[in-house]
């Protein structure tokens, strides 16, 4: 499970199995090996502070989400565990690594991927042909015009490549320009493009925004079938795009987590019916709206 607490500044995220979740969900560690550990993270830009001492445990083959309102920090927390930012105070490590002070780069050979470090697509190269150079890119790491001056003919019947058209529902636009794609379409394609590189975690930001809801569902669809295979972390604006698909939910707000556990227990929690529905509720545990 993830656990991502928000801690005083010089404290420390307890060791597990005994590390708690804000809201006293079940903390077992044991099962699974831990593959993302920040510590007391936090990034401020002048007068702001984006992230707060944030601590996150987050395990392998986990899918886990991170929501919030806009501004509270959850763009911020993922581009530092990316390497997008470095973070003014805490640390990050990876499988055990610190990887603080990596460039994204850095991170993605060690199998840490947001999708678009390795998805740019093409758009004027076809859905195969894109899924070749990423193919190959990852394997063989050849300079982009190395790529682009070898033919992608002969790689076309792959049997990777194969499999990515059909597991990402692409065989229909497989010879199709990329320019001509729908939303959904392409960010299927970027997110197979990410997965041929086999990254040991895949980080999404908002992967469905500006999707249609049967694109979204679409989208939902593929990475469901990576469940058990693939450590996923998701940061997403609405949870109702993605509260029946997460394994674990974390809520950040001005910075700050206020709330980790199952959808359901973080949905009832009055701080967050408070900061992210924007609804008052009473001092009781079950969250009363106050009418």
């Amino acid at each position: 499970m993830a656990h991502l607490v928000s801690l005083r500044p010089g404290a420390r995220l307890p060791h597990a199995p005994e590390a708690a979740s804000r809201k006293g969900s079940d903390v077992s560690t044991g099962a699974r090996a831990e593959i993302i550990r920040a510590e007391g993270v936090t990034k401020c830009f002048g007068a702001l502070v984006a992230v707060n001492h944030v601590s996150y445990l987050l395990q392998e083959n986990e899918v886990a989400g991170i929501i919030g309102s806009n501004g509270a920090g959850k763009t911020t927390f993922f581009n530092l565990l990316t390497g997008y930012y470095t973070p003014d105070e805490g640390s990050i490590r990876y499988r055990g690594e610190d990887i603080t002070d990596m460039t994204p780069q850095e991170r993605v050979a060690r199998g840490l991927m947001r999708t678009f470090q390795l998805t740019s697509t093409f758009d004027n190269l076809s859905v195969v042909d894109n899924l070749v150079l990423s193919f190959f890119r990852a394997r063989w790491a050849p300079s982009l015009l190395q790529l682009l001056l070898n033919t992608c003919r002969r790689y076309r019947k792959e049997e990777k490549i194969a499999e990515s058209l059909d597991t990402f529902d692409l065989q229909d636009v497989r010879d199709r320009q990329v320019k001509h794609l729908s939303l959904g379409e392409k960010r299927r394609l970027e997110i197979a493009m990410a997965i041929l590189a086999e990254p040991k975690v895949l980080l999404l930001d908002e992967p469905l925004a500006g999707l249609a809801e049967p694109e979204i569902q679409g989208v939902l669809n593929v990475l469901r079938g990576r469940i058990g295979q693939q450590t996923i972390l998701i940061v997403e604006h609405k949870i109702s795009h993605v509260r029946d698909f997460l394994q674990r939910l974390t809520v950040m707000h001005e910075g700050r987590v206020i709330a980790d556990g199952s959808c359901e227990e973080c949905l009832r929690d009055p701080e967050v019916r408070r900061s992210y529905w924007q609804i008052e509720v009473s001092g009781d545990p079950n969250g009363t709206v106050v009418s």
